[in-house]
């Protein structure tokens, strides 16, 4: 039985960790779960993958939820996720509620979470099966669909999504051509002959940035500390989680939804999902402190984690920056994740599900003790924090390969995410374009070895029509929606 394969030492307690440092990271404003992602992936690198899995998926779980606390104390997002949660979270803490809002948040979570996890267990083996008739040219027209839902759903406009995919392209063809075996932009240096390694790239875009984002800024992390004594109250919090049960469905749907779609991820769910319940249930209170507010973002945005792990199972393809990363370490590990990982890995397949199912189970102790231990996080000074994230950058950057390169690639990197986040230039495009540039360029080639140059069956194939519409829809929908509605004002 699978439960007690994850329920070993050796998976269960690197489990537990990660959930309370997921707990850390999402407490704090500033640091995000996918920072939090790309710095213990080097950890797990000598660990078993279902290990490393696991403490990925804990980490993400719970520094999503954890996201709120800050939100709803303070009106400082933890992380992006959490965003919408200011709006009604916020709202009821003034009124002396925060305590029933965390706890909102908490089951709602956990409940969101769930259906999330029970509808990719339920749709990725039968998607698994529809996808084995995809071949060359409809993975190139995927890869494609992943780059263009990343640049639109990004926050910014379309065209600075576009650049920042196209970069994240153009550095994934660094290295060894592997059709002509020709080293392409290396500069002729060695290190640059595999490619730049993925996970330094990902620790200087999402970790060190932000350490130099806050020194730039020369902000203080001193938060005093909450006020109101955090009591539990589970009678008035099921009472409302069973008045609005259709809110939390409704919410969990949409964030599976979303979450599945290539490049949009918890964020933007939580958005949608709280824009949906106020067309939806026309509450005036919407806004002002309504406990539909809290249900519906939180369980949006963690339904949305298991719908990134949909696309990522079962096309090899990130539902965010989170799985992104993920498949990076997949690849690591030696999966090769796709819809014959479902046959081919069969059994950690199984224990990934049922360590998604037991991340929601522990998130109700584990979060509760992060709300109760939230005002001592606040404490810390944001000089001590960011000392220990660099530290961590560059002993994650180093372990992977012991080379002292990659740290560089490490710097490199945290340099370029600290520009494109003072130019306002997204980084989750650049990341699927880094992930799935390798892989476009590879099912291109092959595409066209096959038919010998000629492009014409990567349009007239079903599927491929289908996605190349698909894709056409997305990048053209949007601006004529914005000219058509200007032209009616």
């Amino acid at each position: 039985m699978q439960l007690f394969t994850v329920l070993k030492p050796d998976v269960l307690f690197p489990l537990l960790l990660s959930m309370f440092f997921g707990i850390f990271v999402g407490a704090i404003p500033g640091l995000t779960a996918t920072m939090a992602v790309a710095l213990i992936i080097p950890l797990t690198y000598y660990m078993k993958p279902i290990a490393g899995l696991a403490m990925v998926l804990g980490v993400s779980f719970t520094a999503i939820f954890a996201g709120d606390i800050p939100a709803t104390f303070l009106r400082i997002p933890g992380t992006p996720a959490s965003g919408a949660a200011i709006l009604d979270g916020f709202e009821l803490s003034k009124k002396g509620k925060g305590s029933l809002a965390l706890m909102l948040d908490l089951f709602c979570s956990a409940l969101g979470g769930l259906i999330g996890v029970i509808i990719l267990i339920t749709v990725s083996p039968p998607l698994a099966k529809f996808a084995l008739r995809f071949t060359h040219f409809e993975y190139f027209w995927l890869g494609i669909f992943g780059l263009s839902m990343a640049a639109v759903l990004s926050r910014g406009n379309t065209v600075k999504g576009l650049m920042s995919a196209t970069l994240g392209l153009l550095i994934s063809t660094i290295g060894i051509d592997v059709t002509t075996g020709y080293p392409r932009f290396t500069f002729n240096i060695t290190d640059l002959m595999d490619g730049v390694s993925f996970i330094p790239a990902m620790i200087g875009l999402f970790g060190l940035s932000e350490v130099f984002k806050r020194v730039s800024e020369k902000s203080q992390l001193q938060l005093s500390a909450v006020s109101e004594v955090v009591k539990p109250n589970l009678k008035e919090t099921f009472k409302h989680i069973w008045k609005h049960k259709f809110t939390l469905i409704r919410g969990a749907l949409i964030g599976t939804f979303i979450g599945a779609l290539p490049g949009a991820g918890a964020d933007v769910a939580a958005w949608v999902s709280y824009g949906v319940e106020k067309n939806v249930s026309k509450d005036e209170e919407l806004g002002t402190g309504s406990v539909r507010g809290v249900i519906a973002p939180t369980s949006a945005n963690n339904a949305a984690i298991g719908g990134t792990w949909i696309p990522a199972l079962v096309f090899g393809l990130p539902g965010d920056s989170i799985t992104a990363i993920v498949l990076g370490a997949m690849l690591m590990y030696g999966l090769r994740p796709g819809p014959m990982i479902f046959t081919q890995s069969k059994d950690l397949v199984t224990q990934l599900f049922t360590v998604a199912v037991l991340v929601q189970v522990l998130l109700l102790p584990i979060g509760w003790l992060g709300i109760k231990a939230f005002s001592l996080f606040v404490k810390l000074k944001t000089s001590l924090v960011m000392v220990a994230v660099t530290v961590f950058c560059i002993i994650g950057s180093y372990a992977l390969r012991n080379s002292v390169f990659d740290v560089y690639v490490m710097f490199v990197f945290g340099l370029m995410g600290y520009a494109f986040e003072k130019l306002r230039i997204p980084l989750a495009p650049m990341i699927l374009g880094l992930i799935l540039g390798r892989t476009v360029e590879d099912n291109l080639r092959v595409g066209l070895i096959k038919t010998k140059g000629n492009f014409l069956p990567f349009l007239t194939r079903p599927i491929s029509l289908t996605l190349f519409v698909m894709i056409v829809l997305v990048l053209i929908v949007p601006p004529l929606a914005k000219i058509l509605s200007r032209k009616k004002v």
